[in-house]
């Protein structure tokens, strides 16, 4: 099945992009939990989701979302403790999930206290109990990932291996950000999600964006290009200033 083509929306400003990113967020998770009683999402980290947390945990959102159905995971995270400023998990505990009605066993965070390559297997053996067979992994019904400059999501770095056959890796932070290693999902994990969101902001991921979305398909150069969901929706949510460099 090909790859589906991606939904590209520009919005005004941060501000806006956030509001429209919550109001998705709201939308697919009232959609799902009436569709097959469960809304699986995976977070992002990093800064432009923040402000969709922050709304997400306040009305009207924080009233119109069937928090007891949703579970949450992450896409990647860093080695670090969870109390660190720059664990994805924190992040979103402190500004949505310690907010809102969501049952503390539907948390599902990568447990970065043990040792990569086993924390990897760990989150492998999680994703697999909310699988449907034979899958080894869950179908998420959305994903939020984010854009480094470079071309990075998730922990999907230039270089890294073309081919994963595992759901989760363990890898090298090779953004030097004192974390050592990171853990993350693999591509076909993400490629096989109902929907797969892009939340991207600032001048300074313009010509990136641009790369990604328009240049020459060069996954090995531009990891972003490896998320093409073959069954699912690909939205990408810019500001205007992400925006300036698109044809």
């Amino acid at each position: 099945m090909a790859a589906v083509e991606p939904d590209v929306r520009v919005y005004k400003d941060p501000g806006a992009l956030a509001h429209a990113a919550a109001t998705l967020f709201a939308e697919t998770a009232v959609h799902a939990a009436a569709e097959h009683g469960r809304f699986l999402v995976c977070l992002s980290g990093g800064n432009t989701p923040a402000e969709t947390y922050t709304q997400l945990a306040r009305a009207p959102f924080r009233e119109q979302i069937p928090w007891l159905e949703v579970l949450v995971f992450w896409g990647d995270e860093r080695c670090v403790p969870t109390e660190d400023l720059n664990s994805n998990y924190r992040q979103a505990r402190d500004l949505l999930l310690s907010r809102v009605p969501v049952p503390a066993e539907n948390t599902h965070r990568i447990r970065t206290e043990l040792e990569p390559d086993r924390a990897a297997d760990e989150y492998a053996l999680r994703l697999r109990r909310y699988a449907d067979p034979p899958s080894l992994w869950p179908r998420f019904d959305l994903v939020l990932l984010g854009l480094g400059r470079d071309g990075h999501t998730a922990s999907l770095f230039p270089g890294s291996p073309l081919e994963a056959t595992a759901p989760v890796l363990a890898v090298e932070d090779v953004l030097d950000r004192g974390a050592g290693q990171r853990i993350t999902l693999s591509p076909q994990v993400f490629n096989s999600s109902r929907q797969v969101v892009f939340l991207v902001e600032g001048p300074d991921k313009s010509k990136i964006v641009s790369s990604v979305l328009y240049g020459d398909y060069r996954p090995g150069e531009l990891p972003a290009q490896r998320i093409r969901p073959t069954d699912g929706e690909l939205i990408w949510m810019l500001d205007a200033a992400a925006a300036t460099s698109a044809p």
